[in-house]
């Protein structure tokens, strides 16, 4: 087997894909919190 050595991988990928991510799922909850303060606005 191949001998590991913590903290020596590369992870710029992984960095970026989960920086995506967060971005991603903050621009969602944006959105649906705008549509839920637009239901209650408009839907009395």
């Amino acid at each position: 087997m191949a001998e590991h050595k913590h903290g020596s991988m590369d992870i710029t990928t992984q960095e970026k894909t989960f920086e995506g991510f967060i971005n991603f799922v903050i621009r969602a909850v944006i959105v649906i919190l705008c549509a839920v303060i637009f239901l209650a606005i408009f839907n009395s």
